[in-house]
């Protein structure tokens, strides 16, 4: 039930998805904002993390509910009332002035929601427009636009900031209240418009596969599994594995997203915002280029690829941050294999736990993300702020410790690919 038609209203609505996800990618500016936030405020190092940290887990938890909906009313609506959500949360967090509690509700709380339904809305209906063995391709291009939104909104934030920026007291204070008025907006526009245009495969479609390349490795056997429902799915060792890998994955990615300005301050000085969009290059690349490496090697040796190299990259952060030609390519590499995580695990929960509850099953899986980021963003907070010495000066050898850890659990997240193969394979060979 195939037809050109068919084929090319698939690309519409991964077009439309991937639009969509350029406006949620305003989650990625944080670290351009934080940046702006003036002493006066008197917000510490991890009340500056917090408003992401939170919007990263609300937006991780809503994507299961937010799953759940659209695999039963469609995406268009779902995707549609995050559009709202971001917005108006954009906005609350503009009337808010100095309060922190105010971003946290509005920036972290409603923009979280707003990002998890239309995230959760994106990837399922794409992917079921075309065969098992480009579904790690088309995610990948999809996550990539929320990956991509910092090369124009970092820009953007940062020249919204100095436009709208004040005086006060014989101090320069950047316009950080109108800067979300006007992110409030013009992604609340953007989002409910691309929204109209995402639509689920007619009943009894099926893609063609002329020309598509075979699924190669433990996902090939598993593309062919029946249908798991979410409380079978997390009843499985491979579940958990999965989550614990996502967990490690993205946890650090997000770590270094929510600082990425900050990284670069020494080596960029007022240039350090092209820290966030060399990071954010990386992270769409990143994205793409993985889920189509995955498609031909298969998911667990291309995590196991994203989970070293990773680690190398954390290690050398340590040593290079102060030296500009050498820290952007880092940082670039590092966006990339973070952005990897976003295509991998969607592709790989389809595989395993099948198209019918796709929404709902990643949602649940999602929720590694979120508490990664939650978790590893605001413990980096804290070691900076204990890192701190009287004279403003960076204790390195605490400061480090961020690092150190990382990557760490980054090598333990490569060792359980092993584990997981094997788990896939069993699961296949009983089927």
């Amino acid at each position: 039930m195939d037809s050109i038609e068919t084929r090319n209203l698939g690309w519409r609505v991964t077009a439309a998805a991937t639009g969509m996800n350029l406006a949620f990618g305003v989650l990625y500016t944080w670290s351009v904002i934080s940046g702006a936030i003036p002493a006066s405020w008197g917000w510490s190092q991890a009340d500056k993390a917090l408003p992401y940290s939170v919007a990263v887990l609300i937006f991780s938890l809503s994507m299961i509910p937010a799953g759940r909906l659209q695999d039963r009313i469609g995406p268009r609506w779902v995707a549609s009332i995050g559009g709202l959500f971001i917005g108006g949360g954009c906005m609350v967090a503009g009337m808010a002035g100095s309060s922190l509690s105010g971003f946290v509700v509005g920036f972290g709380v409603l923009g979280g929601i707003g990002i998890g339904f239309g995230y959760a809305s994106a990837t399922p209906p794409a992917v079921k427009w075309f065969p098992p063995s480009k579904t790690g391709t088309i995610a990948g291009i999809v996550v990539a636009g929320f990956g991509l939104a910092s090369v124009y909104a970092a820009p953007l934030a940062n020249s919204l900031l100095r436009a709208f920026a004040t005086e006060r007291g014989g101090v320069r204070e950047m316009g950080i209240s109108s800067t979300m008025m006007v992110f409030g907006i013009l992604f609340l526009v953007a989002v409910v418009l691309f929204a109209q245009l995402l639509k689920n495969p007619p009943p009894g479609y099926v893609p063609a596969t002329a020309g598509a390349l075979p699924a190669s490795g433990a996902h090939a056997a598993a593309s062919g599994s029946t249908d798991a429902a979410w409380t079978a799915m997390v009843g499985t060792a491979h579940f958990w594995m999965l989550w614990i890998m996502f967990f490690c994955g993205a946890g650090v990615g997000l770590m270094i997203i929510s600082t990425a300005k900050n990284l670069g301050v020494a080596a960029l000085g007022e240039y350090a915002f092209w820290a966030v969009v060399v990071l954010a290059v990386g992270n769409a690349g990143g994205r793409i280029l993985a889920g189509t490496l995955s498609d031909r090697i298969g998911r667990q040796s291309t995590m196991l690829v994203v989970f070293v190299l990773q680690a190398v990259m954390i290690c050398l952060l340590i040593v290079v941050r102060r030296n500009p030609y050498l820290l952007l390519p880092i940082i670039l590499i590092a966006g990339a294999n973070y952005g990897a995580n976003l295509a991998l695990f969607p592709a790989a929960s389809k595989d395993y736990f099948g198209l019918k509850s796709l929404g709902l099953n990643y949602g649940i899986l999602f929720t590694a993300w979120g508490f990664g980021g939650l978790i590893l963003s605001y413990a980096n907070g804290r070691i900076q702020d204990a890192a701190r010495m009287a004279d403003g000066s960076l204790n390195a050898r605490i400061a480090n410790t961020s690092f150190y850890l990382a990557a760490g659990l980054l090598l333990a997240a490569a060792a359980l690919t092993f584990v997981s193969r094997a788990q896939a394979r069993k699961t296949a060979a009983g089927q």
